[in-house]
């Protein structure tokens, strides 16, 4: 039975996360340059420490009470799911050597031990990325077997609590919410530990398979090892003061997961009733302290599912004391009760219910009106409490509009970052607690931005309408893939397993002065020009020296992959600070996409067409497809996004056209996020698919039978979307392949994929070399698995964030590989 107590009160505001990079991207620098060895790792740590103070304090003084836990500790260095494979001491094989304490057993990874783990190191490859959930946010997969150490081996969580609570330069303490990664998500997450690389390789120096999973092992497997841990993690949290912890559990919202629910929802029983009902939340007589600070438990992303069962009943029916709900993506709990309000939930009367109105993946200003509306229905759930928070971590969002001055001032009354963010939460939460008259200015302002923003010129272009609407299907259909296969030998005249790249290639830090220069002014167009030649005059020149196939410009006036194209098509506006991060110390800054788009003038042709002039090898027109251009803006959310997606692909169709008059005969158009957006219930994968995909052959399928179409995809779960790679009808595809070991061949194989298909060999999101050897395997593999003849030799993703020594070496045992396997054939 539970512990009958009175939780420690939380705040009626909340976020269920903050930006951690910092206002400056403070935290990247500070990462890069340890990386860079610049630096060591007690200056990063005093960094990290002074970003999380600030950050705490800067809550507080938007409105956050310092004293309920409504402040989240969700600082990382990396990722958050690294810190729970840090925390756990859950390290791979490959990696043990990294966390063995004095005495032998399992022990804590150093913070160079931690990157490790992130970037690889020699011949030990890094832990597979992959998108976290439908975001462009990328997570770190932890390697879970059955002989995988796992316990309480890492206390930072409770070190940067005390911090706060206990400020060193005795000024404000804040009293945080520490953030984790939940116990059932962080297992369903994770895949099987499997061959490490060497293993792969047949190499003499794996003598064991220690750390393989057997067949039929999931990580589920070891939940009540993950739990025992967790429940050491919130004993120790406990005897620090810390109130209230986070334990997120989005893989809850999502049935994409390869575990039937009912185990799911029976893992969530067991876990939080170790977590919850075991372990007793209040102190005991004679000064037993509590073992546990009270529980808020988050399903951010989504609805909690209820395709197999309740999930909000689910959470209810343990003893945890908040529940935090995506109410932007996910509807309101519905059941028993009309109008879109559900009936009273059980269980849910000694909980509080986080409504998570205000969104934390996009950034537009939320209707305060229609979301306290929301709040004040909630009502019939019968929670014993109603906060309100964010629909998710504002991870995803930049920090701040105020930070933008050059962005037009009615679009950037539109708008809402972090820190907009944290206001409409204070505002809604006044509201629900005091009433409208309280917030009666905050909500009328709201209303008539609304308004504005509906009417303004440029949200919708009637040309644009018209010609979107004129679309036939027609319009998406291209010669047979035999027919064009065969005009495109003729016309380029390629080997057996071609060699080619993704497209970009390194951004020095002189490509970067250069084009800063020209954008403050100091450098004239023609002086900006004559630059970048210089530079893709020497990228080509590298590609003829290596002995590539397939040439590309390599991308020197490009800052973003996404960016780029947004400045230079109607409908878009772009900003200065507004940084978010994908992945590690990787940040971009996603552009506003507000009205109906439009391609005023060709985007690439120039910079192509130049290139294609300094050789007889063909050369890659290279583009971002419709639907990243859509995943990797802030997309406007008073359109469909299948009827924004037709714009865009307008656009690049119309672009493609150009490129084909300028003589390029191998046009590229990437769609890295393909798999990206892909809706975390299966029933709505039809739907999303059918338009995604159209919109892509409406970008390319206007191209001649002899113009050679390739596409790109990386660090997804491709066998989820099998059927629409195949569906985008190009004439090859490249997709990430290194990092997860070539697991995406045999789908490829077994669906009877019969077009040219580029499976990476080469991991670029690690700074290490891969050997010939290495490189050889991989091919080999792909090449034995799938008809050669198909079969293209590429590295997994651009080169922009790589070195020229590491790119250089690595491209060239490419080759070497590639034409070692070409001889066997």
């Amino acid at each position: 039975m539970a512990v009958e107590f009175t939780p420690p009160h939380l705040a009626h505001a909340t976020i269920l996360g903050y930006p951690r990079i910092g206002r400056r991207r403070e935290l990247k620098r500070a990462v890069e340059a340890l990386w860079a060895g610049r630096t060591t790792t007690e200056e990063l740590e005093a960094t990290a420490r002074d970003l999380r103070l600030t950050t705490a304090r800067h809550l507080v003084g938007l409105g956050l009470d310092a004293g309920s836990a409504a402040v989240p500790g969700s600082f990382s260095f990396y990722d958050q799911v690294l810190d729970a494979v840090a925390l756990l001491g859950a390290v791979p094989e490959r990696f043990r050597d990294l966390a063995i304490s004095a005495d032998g057993a399992p022990g804590r990874l150093s913070l160079e031990g931690y990157f490790t783990l992130a970037r690889g190191e020699g011949d030990k490859p890094p832990l597979e990325m992959t998108k976290w959930f439908d975001t462009n946010y990328h997570y770190l997969v932890p390697e879970i077997g059955p002989d995988t150490p796992i316990g309480f081996v890492d206390d930072r969580a409770v070190r940067e609590f005390t911090e706060l609570a206990q400020p060193a330069d005795g000024g404000q303490a804040v009293v945080t919410r520490p953030v984790l990664v939940g116990p059932v998500t962080f297992l369903l997450l994770s895949k099987a530990a499997g061959p490490s690389a060497a293993a792969l390789r047949g190499s003499q120096a794996h003598s064991s398979a220690a750390g393989d999973a057997p067949a039929g092992f999931r990580p589920l497997d070891r939940l009540d090892d993950v739990v025992a841990a967790y429940a050491e993690v919130l004993r120790a949290l406990a005897a620090a003061g810390a109130p209230w912890v986070q334990l997120d559990e989005p893989a809850l919202v999502t049935d994409l997961l390869d575990v039937p629910f009912d185990e799911v929802a029976d893992a969530v029983r067991r876990a939080y009733s170790r977590l919850a009902t075991d372990l007793s939340p209040a102190p005991g007589a004679d000064g037993v302290p509590a073992e546990r600070p009270a529980i808020l438990v988050t399903a951010p992303y989504g609805g909690l599912r209820s395709d197999a069962g309740d999930g909000l009943a689910l959470l209810a029916g343990t003893d945890v004391e908040a529940i935090a709900v995506d109410l932007v993506r996910g509807a309101v709990p519905t059941g028993v009760a009309g109008d879109g309000i559900a009936g009273t939930v059980p269980g849910l009367e000694t909980k509080t219910l986080v409504a998570g109105v205000v969104d934390g993946h996009n950034i537009w200003r939320a209707d305060l009106d229609a979301r306290l509306t929301t709040l004040e229905g909630l009502t019939a759930l019968g929670a014993g409490a109603v906060a309100v928070g964010t629909s998710t971590s504002l991870l995803h969002v930049p920090h701040d509009v105020a930070d933008e001055p050059r962005l037009d001032a009615g679009l950037k009354s539109w708008l809402a970052f972090a820190d907009q963010k944290v206001a409409e939460v204070v505002t809604l939460a006044t509201g629900l607690a005091e009433g409208r008259a309280a917030v009666a200015d905050q909500l009328a302002e709201s209303t008539a931005v609304v308004r504005s923003r509906a009417e303004a010129p440029g949200v919708v272009v009637p040309t644009v309408r018209e010609r979107t609407a004129g679309l036939t299907p027609a319009d998406v259909e291209r010669a047979p893939y035999a027919e064009r296969a065969a005009a495109q030998q003729a016309r380029l005249d390629l080997p057996p397993l071609p060699t080619t790249t993704i497209g970009s290639f390194p951004q020095t830090s002189e490509i970067r002065q250069t084009r800063a220069a020209w954008v403050r002014g100091e450098l004239s167009d023609a002086e900006y020009t004559a630059a970048m030649r210089a530079e893709i005059a020497s990228t080509v020149a590298l590609q003829e020296e290596l002995g590539l196939d397939v040439l590309v410009h390599g991308e020197p006036e490009r800052n973003d992959m996404v960016q780029y194209f947004a400045e230079q098509l109607d409908g878009f506006a772009t900003t200065v600070h507004g940084w978010v991060q994908s992945y590690g110390s990787r940040c971009v800054r996603p552009p506003v996409l507000w009205g109906d788009v439009s391609r005023p003038a060709p985007l690439t042709v120039d910079w192509t067409a130049y290139a294609a002039s300094l050789t007889s090898k063909p050369v890659k027109g290279m583009l971002t497809g419709p639907v990243t251009i859509l995943a990797w803006s802030f997309v406007r959310d008073d359109l469909p996004l299948g009827d924004t997606a037709d714009q865009v692909a307008l656009a690049l169709r119309d672009e493609v056209t150009d490129l084909e008059a300028a003589g390029i005969g191998v046009v590229q158009v990437d769609e890295p996020a393909l798999r990206e957006l892909l809706p975390l219930r299966r029933a709505a994968h039809a739907g999303y698919l059918d338009w995604s995909v159209r919109s892509f052959r409406l970008a390319t399928s206007g191209a001649q039978t002899s113009t050679q179409v390739h596409t790109h995809l990386c660090y997804s779960e491709f066998g989820q979307v099998i059927g629409a790679i195949d569906g985008l009808d190009a004439d090859v595809t490249s997709v990430e392949a290194a990092r997860s070991r070539m697991e995406i061949v045999p789908e490829l194989a077994d669906a009877g994929y019969g077009r040219g298909i580029g499976p990476g060999v080469y991991d670029i999101h690690s700074p290490r070399v891969p050997s010939v050897e290495e490189v050889t395997d991989l091919v080999s593999l792909a090449a034995k698995s799938i008809d050669p003849r198909l079969v293209w030799i590429n590295p997994d993703c651009g080169l922009k964030t790589r070195g020229y020594a590491e790119t250089t070496d690595s491209l060239r045992n490419l080759v070497a590989a590639a034409r070692g396997v070409r001889a066997t054939l």
